[in-house]
């Protein structure tokens, strides 16, 4: 049998030994853990420093950052004063539903009469429409605010104007050129780069106005509690980068969120099986209760998550929560049967997906809430951009599609590309959605292949793993997980730590679940225990690799142990093409390997000491479990070891 395996390209950060070892001095923590806070794009000690500890940052004044923010409150204000409805208008994903549950809870809390309307994913697509800005005149309304949406709205705006009312945008997407003529505009990116309210999502913007108002009229007891809980929820599932305040302020909710105070957060929770945690991490929100909430307005009617997110009573709130669960096993349903299909069309066809550099799939029968998943599950195994479609619910005039990309690849600027064939469009550099007439798809084809020819090289049409440096598996304890666990919330742009372990030996593996692999694994010091989701078709893995994973702490009968979750492998000395030696020296067994076209050495002793040194250099780098060191190699000792492992190598 041919042997498979995922197809990848590893980019490993380079070790620096200055910055580690100082950051090792102030903080104590382990030079790996050092090294990954390094490579998450730290400059300097004191960056460093407010990563490991974000309340250590002075903020500067929201009002100071954003440049409308002072008039947005007093339009608030004002509105309340005189007894005008106000209406929040949100979007259909977790971000724009939390938003507006948000904005809605602030508003009762603040005595304003309060309204609201979400878009239907599949009869208005995104953002506000004239429709509903109509509807909210009918009803009366007196200033509109937009969560999560708006930035691009030019003609619901005007219209809104045109109608009498005010308007406050409250968005965090790509602003065009000519922003709508709204009175008050709330966007992160429309101020500087370098503050640190850059990376809010939808929901953070809506929590800074909310906290704003409230602290202008003197009623922010009771409600800062409930509002971090629903920025927590949004920020996180929506993927917003975990940087600046989003560090900060997810730290306080991820604390808060196992013992909720909200009703239907606690209900939530219980139907999604995390009741027994102490603390929620990111994952628990990304990956259990962000679905729970995303299927709602993917499927079915974003009222459910709004009622859900708002209410006090017990029974209502369980019976929500329960609508979210029975959703989100209907959209994993709905999503494995499109991946299929999709991976059927892809390979049967065949679609050259690698000479075009991008992948285009259209299918009539896809349903448009369950795309976007697909998408990013098709980069994943394909590692191009992907743009994926399904016609508008009975018209087969008009497509409707999501878009995902890669590293080197910018989503939005693919679809501006398109502008002239393409009715209507939005996102950012990794995701967008689009809609445009089936009749102009084979030119939106070849469009989108003529931007990739200019951004995308050979080499880069792999998906990308990032891994921030070598560890031997006898490493991989609870000390350095706990250390891991200090430096939460781990997300977009503070990705969870990778390692890499060569030569690693497969002693088990077993197909487990839907397609993943359950794996016992070695290197030359230590078993452990680990997992690949959806890696069922590289079963069987060859006997020996390098792999790249994640650790984690798993749970069995009051019983925790440290476990892998592999994202990576290849043959080993794969730079090189040579492969490893097992030798002795002085009674003591050494692993050597040559790497980057044999210009590195590398010798591993079975406590997982490691020695590297470069071709014509005189000083190598010993890395042990605590701690850094130079050596000279010309000294008698490494001189022969190092002697010993290239005859062994030879």
């Amino acid at each position: 049998m041919k042997e498979r395996l995922p197809n990848q390209r590893w980019q490993i950060f380079p070790f620096d030994q200055k910055k580690v070892e100082k950051i090792v001095e102030l903080t104590g923590l382990s030079s790996t853990v050092a090294q990954v806070v390094i490579n998450r794009g730290i400059e300097n000690i004191e960056e460093a420093l407010i990563h490991i500890d974000p309340e250590s940052q002075n903020l500067p004044s929201p009002i100071d950052e954003f440049p409308d923010l002072a008039i947005s409150i007093e339009l608030i204000k004002e509105a309340i004063e005189s007894n005008e409805i106000i209406a929040i208008c949100g979007d259909y994903d977790a971000d724009g539903m939390t938003s507006t549950a948000l904005l809605l809870r602030a508003l009762k809390h603040f005595g304003a009469k309060a309204d609201y309307a979400i878009p239907s994913r599949m009869k208005d697509g995104y953002g506000i429409n004239e429709r509903i800005v109509e509807e909210f005149a009918d009803n009366g309304v007196g200033l509109i605010l937009t969560v999560d949406n708006g930035i691009s709205a030019n003609a619901p705006i005007t219209r809104a104007v045109e109608l009498g009312m005010s308007v406050i945008i409250t968005d965090h997407h790509n602003p065009p050129e000519t922003l709508p003529p709204a009175d008050a505009i709330l966007n992160p990116k429309l101020i500087p780069l370098t503050s640190p309210y850059r990376g809010l999502a939808g929901v953070g913007v809506a929590y800074i106005l909310a906290i704003s108002t409230a602290q202008s009229l003197g009623k922010l007891q009771g409600l800062t509690e409930q509002l971090l809980e629903l920025f927590t929820l949004g920020t996180i599932a929506d993927l917003a980068p975990l940087i600046g305040v989003n560090r900060r302020w997810l730290k306080r909710g991820l604390r808060r969120l196992a013992n909720s105070k909200l009703t239907g957060v606690q209900a939530l929770i219980d139907v999604s099986k995390v009741r027994e945690k102490k603390q929620l991490k990111p994952d628990d929100i990304g990956f259990k209760l962000g679905p729970r909430i995303n299927a709602v307005g993917r499927l079915s009617d974003p009222d459910i998550v709004i009622q859900l997110l708002t209410t006090e009573d017990g029974k209502l709130a369980l019976e929500k929560a329960i609508e979210c669960e029975n959703l989100n096993l209907k959209r994993q349903q709905l999503c494995q049967e499109i991946e299929d299909e999709a991976k059927s069309l892809i390979e049967q066809t065949p679609i050259d997906y690698l000479g075009d550099r991008v992948l285009v799939v259209i299918n009539k029968k896809w349903h448009h809430g369950a795309i976007g998943i697909v998408a990013s599950r098709l980069v994943e195994r394909y590692g191009v951009p992907v743009f994926i479609g399904t016609y508008e619910e009975d018209d087969e005039t008009n497509l409707r599609g999501s878009a995902r990309g890669i590293e080197e690849f910018h989503v939005f600027k693919a679809l501006e590309f398109c502008d002239d064939l393409l009715t209507k469009y939005g996102g950012h550099k990794a995701a967008g959605g689009f809609s445009l007439l089936t009749k102009n798809l084979p030119d939106f084809k070849k469009r989108l292949i003529q931007f990739a020819y200019q951004c995308l090289e050979e080499n880069h049409l792999k998906p990308l793993i990032k891994i921030d440096t070598q560890t031997p598996f006898n490493e991989l304890n609870f000390n350095l997980y706990r250390q891991i666990d200090s430096l939460q919330p781990w997300g977009i742009e503070n990705e969870f730590p990778v390692f890499w372990t060569p030569n690693v030996r497969v002693l088990e593996q077993r197909i487990v679940g839907t397609n993943h692999l359950k794996l016992t694994l070695a290197d030359d010091t230590t078993e452990i225990k680990g997992i690949a989701w959806r890696w069922g078709d590289y079963y069987p893995l060859p006997q020996l690799l390098d792999v790249a994973y994640k650790i984690q702490e798993n749970s069995w009968n009051d019983t925790k142990t440290i476990e892998i979750e592999l994202i990576g492998a290849r043959i080993p000395n794969h730079n090189s093409g040579k492969k490893p030696a097992v030798f002795q020296y002085n009674d003591s067994s050494y692993v050597a390997h040559l790497v980057s076209d044999s210009k590195e050495l590398r010798i591993e002793n079975h406590r997982g000491d490691l020695l590297t040194l470069i071709k014509g250099q005189k000083t190598g780098i010993l890395k042990t479990k605590s701690k850094l060191i130079n050596v000279n190699v010309t000294k008698p000792y490494y001189y022969q070891l190092i002697k010993a492992a290239l005859q062994a190598l030879s």
